[in-house]
């Protein structure tokens, strides 16, 4: 399964929001888990560090854990996936080559 358009900004902000929350990957697996996710927690870590592409609810889940473990304290929060625009260039896609204008 391979990235989709919004996963790397979505995980890095979702790892901005642990670390901001000084909330551990063990801890966060943990909530994960109690709210219906379904990956384990090496799969998990292997996501923060951008080794694994998640499905978009799997990512979402994670992002409700965060945000429920951090209490909407002062760091940033971890983003759903309908918070990113729809029409978002993947971060491999170059500028359109279309024709020419004169």
């Amino acid at each position: 399964m391979g990235f989709d358009n919004n996963e790397p900004e979505q995980r890095r902000r979702l790892h901005a929001a642990l670390s901001g929350a000084g909330i551990t990957t063990g801890t966060l697996w943990l909530q994960y888990f109690s709210i219906g996710g379904s990956v384990g927690e090496y799969e998990v870590e292997a996501y923060l560090q951008g080794m694994l592409s998640l499905p978009e609810l799997e990512r979402d889940l994670l992002a409700m854990a965060a945000n429920e473990l951090s209490n909407s304290g002062p760091g940033p929060h971890a983003p759903y996936s309908d918070e990113f625009p729809l029409d978002a260039p993947r971060e491999t896609d170059s500028p359109d080559d279309g024709p020419a204008s004169a």
